[in-house]
């Protein structure tokens, strides 16, 4: 089941808050509520959001103050902020917005159609922000782990090795009879060249095999060229 994100809808009115829920909520997200400034940054300090949507004109703390405390944040200074205004009061006060950190700045009254739109899209990103972030963390687990579940077991890295030595040693097997095959005057010169070069490289990974194993001195081996 796919998380949802969370989206911060910050502002003093409370008929406004419910306007943006009537609207977003067809992005079937999770809509938390602040009725102030005060209120958004406290949210901000347990949860994660995706996006946050912050009214400039609202008692005590307004919206570039509050807007100014999140980007101080080290965890919250990249969480986009689109900004709600009903008072344009021209390019400097729109380049106030941006300046404070801002990734869009909407006046009162919008299109809900492009205000959702425009959500969609950095939900969008913090969700596949999120996906990279795990498969990043698994493949730090895999890359620095000692441990290893396959089929429900778990193998420590000794076990691998040996696992590995084996399957090794299969093809190792197989390799040495297509050799003898073709240990014969009749055989395709393409056909032998195939099976040398095969050799070659399965002799490279049992020596760099042979130098992971416990006490050889190994453990910083490297894979040989496999050209």
């Amino acid at each position: 089941m796919v998380q949802k994100a969370k989206i911060l809808l910050v502002d003093d009115r409370p008929e406004n808050l419910l306007a943006l829920e009537a609207i977003l909520s067809a992005l079937d997200q999770t809509l938390v509520r602040a009725s102030s400034g005060e209120e958004a940054l406290k949210a901000l300090l347990t949860d994660d959001f995706a996006v946050i949507l912050l009214d400039v004109q609202m008692p005590g703390m307004d919206g570039f103050e509050t807007a100014a405390h999140i980007k101080r944040r080290e965890r919250t200074r990249d969480i986009p902020i689109i900004f709600l205004t009903a008072i344009n009061h021209g390019p400097h006060h729109t380049f106030r917005g941006y300046a404070a950190g801002a990734v869009d700045y909407i006046s009162k009254p919008f299109d809900p159609w492009v205000l959702r739109a425009k959500v969609s899209v950095f939900v969008e990103l913090y969700m596949k922000n999120c996906q990279l972030r795990e498969q990043a963390a698994l493949l730090r687990l895999q890359l620095e782990g000692t441990n290893r579940v396959d089929a429900g077991v778990i193998k420590e890295p000794v076990g691998l090795l040996a696992e590995l030595s084996a399957r090794l040693a299969a093809v190792e097997e197989q390799a040495e009879a297509l050799s003898k095959q073709l240990d014969d005057d009749s055989a395709d010169a393409a056909a032998v060249a195939t099976a040398a070069h095969l050799e070659r490289k399965l002799t490279g990974l049992r020596r760099a095999l042979d130098a992971l194993e416990p006490g050889t001195g190994g453990g910083t081996g490297t894979l040989p060229s496999q050209n």
